[in-house]
């Protein structure tokens, strides 16, 4: 592999799940019901993050001129994502990856941006709850990603230090957070990422299977 590691950090949204496509598909269909487009160039920015870095609901909001009921198109495009992740399992290569990082005798967390209801639950629904020593998520440290307050937490709860951290992300927000901490980064782009200039990742893989036979 080429680098001292003693823990590995993964992302989670688009990462061990293909959530975002979901999500995204549900803010578009938003957008193109109130006759606007959402391009993925756009709708990139909160990737990782939350919407203090970029709102699709003030977007939407500038782009229309008006005032939205949020607390019912929420749980409405939550109902959607929902429905289309029915049958969605972990991505390729993320079990083969996990098992191969627990072989050779290496503490694992899932640090994201997210809530620990929605991680949590999906690491148990998929089977891959117990590779891990630790979720970290929203709320968990002061700030969320691009800030590096996240990965650090996590590094202390692995007591290992930063910069012998590899982390596994799939957006900009979350390789910035990374490289903030002083952590190495492999970037596996998703569909709704791939896009997008990776250019500070130390690597940049097709899928989890790559990353696990270059470990």
């Amino acid at each position: 592999m080429g680098m001292a590691i003693s823990a590995v950090l993964f992302d989670f949204d688009g990462v061990l799940v293909d959530t975002e496509w979901a999500i995204y598909q549900s803010w578009k269909r938003v957008f193109e019901g109130h006759g606007q487009h959402l391009p993925l160039d756009i709708y990139t920015r909160c990737i990782g993050s939350d919407f203090a870095t970029w709102s699709p609901k003030t977007h939407l909001e500038e782009l229309t001129g008006l005032a939205f009921d949020w607390h019912d198109l929420d749980a409405r495009r939550q109902e959607e994502i929902l429905k289309d992740l029915t049958h969605e399992g972990p991505m390729h290569g993320a079990a083969m990856f996990v098992e191969k990082i627990k072989a050779g005798k290496l503490p694992q967390a899932v640090v994201s941006s997210s809530s620990h209801r929605w991680v949590d639950g999906w690491l148990e629904k998929i089977e891959l709850a117990g590779y891990f020593q630790t979720t970290v998520c929203r709320g968990d440290a002061p700030r969320i990603k691009p800030a590096p307050d996240l990965f650090l937490e996590a590094a202390v709860r692995l007591a290992v230090a930063p910069e012998c951290c590899l982390v596994i992300e799939d957006s900009l927000n979350g390789l910035k957070a990374a490289k903030a901490a002083g952590m190495a980064v492999w970037v596996v782009p998703n569909r709704v990422t791939e896009s997008l200039d990776f250019s500070p990742a130390d690597r940049v893989f097709r899928s989890l299977a790559e990353c696990a036979a270059e470990f």
